[in-house]
């Protein structure tokens, strides 16, 4: 059986997430008092006790996620599962690919940390918006995203399943948007409860400052292929991953290919390593017949023992 593992972005975050894997797994409390002593305290206490508000800033949103993730990953790893591939959803990438050892730990959590950082300070310099339109095509949708252009950026930035792509970019530009995808026929328009316009090209000088960053960082080979979320295509070797994630900063999520293209390779077990089951419900939608299970607390860290 062909395993892949799944790691959830931006919007999957929950206070109180990893408490369970904490209390119960060693490994788990182990990744969360490193995390701990190397970013301080602050950056664990707000995954467990919050605020929500807090959780929500881009910065530390992107560290809690990457660190849950991680812990969870950790106890599956002591299950003895052997996944033959993996990917991630926008942020989950950095996990993904810290879970095929491009890089360690330490270095996934500095990473992380400048990515939110960075992404915060872009959304700052020009906020925006999102919204999922739900049941509006891709050809559709980027035709009314040009009819807005006059108000602003206005982009299809995450494909993530049939029927529902997320548009970004200058809020008026994407709140005209959302109302003529009505009128055209779209089942929903939900706007999303996020600090900026993510994979937009608004994001640009984010994705400047990281390039920056990836080149100053210790970054290697995988030892198994972990699929791009900007060209839904496997990398293996370090320059391409320091190139892919800078573009995935502003360019968009293709999940829904990376999926299918997983699914072409053989791949017949989904694990969603991290909290929550977003990734999961994106799968059911693309077929029905691959099975999905995930790793976020002491039952589901159980259920494991079983793939």
């Amino acid at each position: 059986m062909a395993i892949a593992l799944l790691f959830p972005g931006q919007g999957a975050q929950y206070v109180g997430m990893g408490k369970e894997l904490y209390d119960h797994f060693p490994v788990a409390k182990k990744t969360f008092d490193q995390a701990a002593e190397q970013l301080g305290s602050e950056y664990v206490d707000v995954i467990f006790s919050g605020p929500e508000e807090k959780l929500r800033e881009t910065k530390f949103t992107q560290v809690a996620l990457f660190i849950v993730s991680m812990a969870a990953y950790q106890v599956l790893k002591d299950t003895g599962c052997e996944p033959s591939m993996a990917a991630g959803h926008s942020l989950g990438e950095y996990s993904a690919l810290c879970a095929a050892n491009a890089f360690d730990f330490s270095t996934g959590l500095n990473l992380v940390k400048a990515r939110g950082a960075a992404i915060q300070e872009a959304s700052l310099q020009s906020p925006g918006a999102m919204s999922a339109i739900v049941g509006l095509d891709q050809i559709k949708l980027e035709d009314i995203c040009s009819q807005v252009r006059a108000k602003g950026v206005c982009e299809a930035v995450n494909f993530n399943c049939p029927g529902q792509i997320v548009i970004a970019g200058a809020v008026d530009a994407v709140e005209e948007a959302m109302g003529l995808s009505q009128k055209s026929g779209a089942l929903k328009s939900i706007r999303l409860n996020v600090s900026g316009p993510f994979h937009s090209s608004l994001m640009k000088p984010a994705a400047d400052k990281m390039a920056q960053v990836l080149e100053h960082s210790s970054i290697g080979d995988t030892h198994i292929p972990v699929v791009m979320n900007c060209d839904a295509q496997p990398v293996q070797s370090a320059q391409d991953i320091k190139k892919k994630l800078i573009t995935q900063i502003d360019h968009a999520v293709q999940w829904e290919k990376t999926m299918r293209f997983m699914i072409q390779q053989g791949v017949t077990q989904f694990v969603e390593v991290g909290p929550g089951r977003v990734l999961s419900g994106l799968l059911r939608r693309i077929d029905k017949t691959k099975k999905a299970l995930n790793i976020e607390d002491q039952k589901s860290a159980e259920n494991m023992k079983n793939i």
